[in-house]
Order: structure tokens, then C-alpha cells, then sequence
């Protein structure tokens, strides 16, 4: 298995390379690959001590940015390394004040762990949920260098759990503890005999809360609003926007207020969801000047606001899961307690069932449920209000992950 793992990467590699020529974030990746060992070599010394946090990508840093910001804390003399493996995590946070260095994870080869552990020489590494790179974690087991997996979720088919998946499986023991979302992921490592296993829940539960202690005012959207009813419909995709689109273009009522934030903010997809509009639309970037309160529609093409958008929502959609992509991120609206839409395809989504079954988020397969549903909540304020303390209810009661896992790391 080792050895179909190596020759495996290393095509991986070369194939990786000629790809990017045609694809942009692929691109952006095999680049900035290029230039990890220099950027360490310039920031840090063999007299550091220095702490390594590793992400795939932004929602694995959104993840862990709790933990990150208390060991900021406990180590304020360390150096800290960040990686991501993913040019949409890296790109969005490569200048985070969190720590000192932020690069691209170079390919999970043994040269490479061996030159970037010889320069990094972590005091501690954190990997957050899984992206488990076997040969970098067997070089911190040899080395003897403490590391620890926090937020992690495993499900049965996963390599780590298969009688070929030895190699893979060996490199979980590189950690010296593993801090897990759920009970069914402590059984599952037990299985393979790694003990060292704490149920820690979910680290983002933290993260989410701890934006109620934020200042989320924004003014525009103060503006736009005008203490009507709005619905926030953040992370969509062009398969949500249809259902959306639909819904917005059938209603006589021009009280109601619509905030899109796409995923993908590309001009031609943003001048094309604005004109398959028919109502009073306007986009963040053409706001200057302009009577927001007289617009029904504001699309939000630019990144960083989604978070703090949520909190002037009555209800929420959250895309994602009417296609194949993904479900993004409903923890976020979750915590300003407010109902939330989401598609059908949410099966590897702990939180969004959970939240069904609380009754504080609604799935939906096609536009006409997306219309009941909203029109229920839009109609019975009492249903909407007490739907959406079913959310916050159930943010604020998974929150504590963060202090087991310092307790731990404290020790």
C-alpha cells in the first residue's frame, strides 16, 4: 500500500502540473507550492519555536480559528506556521493574523516532509477534521514531534477502516490524541485499536458563537432592510438561484426583502442571476450612492460579509445541498436564531439533521416546496420566531469543544 501511495502522489504530481495550465485554481496551487520552502526558509529560524496548524481548506480554518486564537494566546513568543492544501483557503486567509507564516501544504511526498519538518520543527501540530497526509504524519511519529487531530468525523468506508487501508491507518497513530466530533467516530478509531479518543463535539459550534460577541452592524444593510421582513439566502449556487429566482419573480408583495450572496462571484454569473430578476435589484458593488431602501434585491458580489449579513435575517437559505456540491455553512445563520432552508441532499450533514429534527431548518426539493415553506414562515410569525430559537438553542447547547481540547493541550 506504501509503496502504490508514493508512485501514486508523485504521478499525482506530474499530473497535477500539466492540468493547471487549463485551470485557474489549480494553478494557483502548483505556483504557490513552488514557493513554500522559500517563504519558511525567510521567516523562520532554527532558534524558533514555532507551532504548525494545518487546514484543507477555509472551512477546516473557520474551523479550528478557536483553538487557533487560544493557543495564539498560550504561546505568544511561538512562530506560527498555517497550511492549506486548497487555493480557496489559502488565497482567502494568506494574511491572517493568526500566524506568522501562511503557505500552501507542499505534496504529501517523504522528501518533502523531511525538508519542511527539518525548517518548521513544530512544537505542536494541529490538523483540523481529516486531510490526512501519511508521509508528513509518519515524519512527525519518527521525529517524535506531539500532534493532535481536532474536529475530526469519520464514516465506515473510509480507507482508515478497510483491511487494504494499512497505510493509510498507521498514519492516524502518528497522532498522540484525536479529538472527534461524534460517538460513532470514537467507535470506529477504537476498532482499529487508537484509544487515545475524546468527544469533543464540533470546534465551529465556538467559532459561530462567538460571533454574537462581535459587532455585526453594517450599514448598508441597515438601509436596505428598513425593518422589513428579509430573507438571506447565502452560498448559493445557479441550481438554488433557480428556485429563488422563481419565488422572487411570483410575489405581489413588494415588502419583502431578498440578500443573495453566491458562491461563485464571477461578473457574467452576477450580471446573469441580477437579470433573470424582474424585481428592483441592485449589486453591493453599485451601491455607492444609490437609495438602497428602494431596491427589493441586493446581491452581495464580493466575499467576507456573508456572517454578519446573517444576522439581519428573518429566515435563511443556505445553498449547496439542491445540487451535488456540498451544503455550506448553516451554523452561521443558526446562532442569530433564524429558521433556515436548505436543499435535499444534506445526508453528510450531522448539524442539518439535527437541526430538522429540532424543527429549526426545512429541506426542500423543488421550487413549489420552497414557496410552502416560505410562505409559511413569512405568514406565521409565531412558527418563524420559535423555529428560530430551535437553532440558537441548539448552537449555544454543542458549544464547550474548545475548552476540552485547551484543557488537553494545556497539560
Amino acid at each position: 500500500m506504501q509503496v502504490i501511495y508514493n508512485l501514486g502522489i508523485n504521478i499525482t504530481q506530474l499530473v497535477l502540473k500539466f492540468i493547471s495550465i487549463f485551470n485557474h485554481k489549480l494553478r494557483l496551487g502548483v505556483t504557490g507550492r513552488k514557493d513554500t520552502f522559500n517563504i519558511i526558509k525567510s521567516q523562520i529560524s532554527k532558534s524558533d519555536k514555532t507551532l504548525w496548524f494545518h487546514c484543507a481548506s477555509l472551512g477546516e480554518y473557520e474551523q479550528g480559528l478557536p483553538v487557533f486564537k487560544e493557543l495564539r494566546k498560550t504561546y505568544p513568543t511561538h512562530k506560527i506556521v498555517l497550511t492549506f492544501f486548497s487555493p480557496s483557503g489559502y488565497e482567502i486567509r494568506k494574511n491572517t493574523d493568526i500566524a506568522n507564516v501562511v503557505v500552501y501544504l507542499p505534496i504529501d511526498t517523504k522528501t518533502n516532509a523531511k525538508k519542511f519538518l527539518d525548517l518548521v520543527n513544530p512544537e505542536l501540530t494541529i490538523f483540523v477534521k481529516y486531510d490526512i497526509w501519511p508521509n508528513f504524519l509518519n515524519e512527525l511519529k519518527k521525529r517524535q514531534l506531539k500532534a493532535v487531530l481536532i474536529s475530526a468525523l469519520f464514516r465506515d468506508n473510509q480507507i482508515y477502516f478497510k483491511w487494504y487501508g494499512g497505510f493509510m491507518k498507521n498514519a492516524l497513530f502518528a497522532f498522540e490524541h484525536i479529538f472527534t466530533q461524534d460517538v460513532h467516530s470514537k467507535s470506529l478509531l477504537k476498532n482499529i485499536n487508537y484509544n487515545q479518543v475524546t468527544v469533543s463535539g464540533d470546534t465551529r459550534f465556538d467559532r459561530v458563537y462567538s460571533q454574537l460577541d462581535q459587532d455585526n452592524t453594517l450599514g448598508f444593510i441597515q438601509a436596505f432592510k428598513n425593518d422589513k421582513l428579509c430573507l438571506v439566502a447565502g452560498s448559493t449556487w445557479p441550481e438554488d438561484d433557480v428556485f429563488l429566482v422563481d419565488y422572487i419573480n411570483s410575489l405581489e408583495n413588494n415588502d419583502l426583502k431578498f440578500i443573495i450572496a453566491p458562491h461563485n462571484i464571477n461578473a457574467p454569473q452576477i450580471q446573469k442571476l441580477k437579470q433573470s430578476i424582474n424585481k428592483k435589484t441592485i449589486l453591493f458593488s453599485e451601491k455607492k450612492n444609490a437609495s438602497l431602501e428602494d431596491f427589493q434585491v441586493l446581491i452581495i458580489d464580493t466575499i467576507g460579509l456573508l456572517s454578519k449579513i446573517y444576522s439581519y435575517a428573518n429566515i435563511a437559505y443556505v445553498g449547496g445541498a439542491v445540487g451535488k456540491t456540498g451544503l455550506h455553512n448553516t451554523l452561521e445563520p443558526a446562532v442569530f436564531g433564524v429558521p433556515i432552508i436548505i436543499g435535499e441532499n444534506f445526508k453528510h450533514f450531522p448539524e442539518a439533521k439535527a437541526m430538522i429534527e429540532n424543527k429549526g431548518m426545512y429541506s426542500i426539493k423543488n421550487a413549489d416546496n420552497l414557496k410552502d415553506t416560505l410562505n409559511l414562515l413569512i405568514k406565521n410569525t409565531d412558527f418563524r420566531e420559535d423555529s428560530g430559537k430551535n437553532n440558537s438553542n441548539y448552537i449555544k447547547n454543542n458549544t464547550g469543544s474548545v475548552v476540552q481540547i485547551m484543557s488537553y493541550l494545556r497539560r
